[in-house]
């Protein structure tokens, strides 16, 4: 798995969000890989797509509203990188549709999902944690 414990950011709940994101994405990325019948994998990717779709929406909204509580400065540019990183797993879901799913697609998909999930939660969410540090790590 390719989550890291210097990815907490020192908030319980959203510490074991991203690690269950790392999780499911890591799982996806083995499934697409394996030897094998693509159809036979498909069931484990279908689920993954549906998992992916309904807990970055609540994933973003905990941690949106976390960033509120705690007045965090840079919330609305990380509302704005949560909408579009929601509208990219939409954009996939839609291929799907019209494409079907294809291994290269999957590919593709478990890919962009891995690199967004380290350059978001590497560095985009440690500034949470050190925006906490900063006020002395009592929010």
């Amino acid at each position: 798995m390719m989550w890291k414990e210097k990815y907490k950011i020192g908030v319980p709940l959203i510490d074991q969000q991203h690690e269950e994101l790392f999780r499911r994405v890591s799982d996806f990325i083995q499934t697409i890989r394996q030897e094998g019948v693509w159809e036979s994998k498909l069931e484990k990717v279908k689920e993954t797509m549906a998992f992916m779709q309904e807990y970055v929406v609540v994933h973003f909204a905990d941690e949106e509203a976390y960033q509120a509580q705690i007045n965090y400065p840079d919330l609305e540019n990380h509302k704005i990188i949560h909408a579009k990183f929601k509208e990219a797993v939409n954009g996939y879901v839609k291929r799907l549709e019209e494409e079907g799913f294809t291994e290269e697609l999957m590919s593709e998909f478990g890919g962009k999902l891995m690199a967004w999930l380290i350059m978001h939660v590497a560095a985009t969410d440690q500034k949470i944690g050190e925006y906490v540090e900063g006020q002395g790590g009592k929010i």
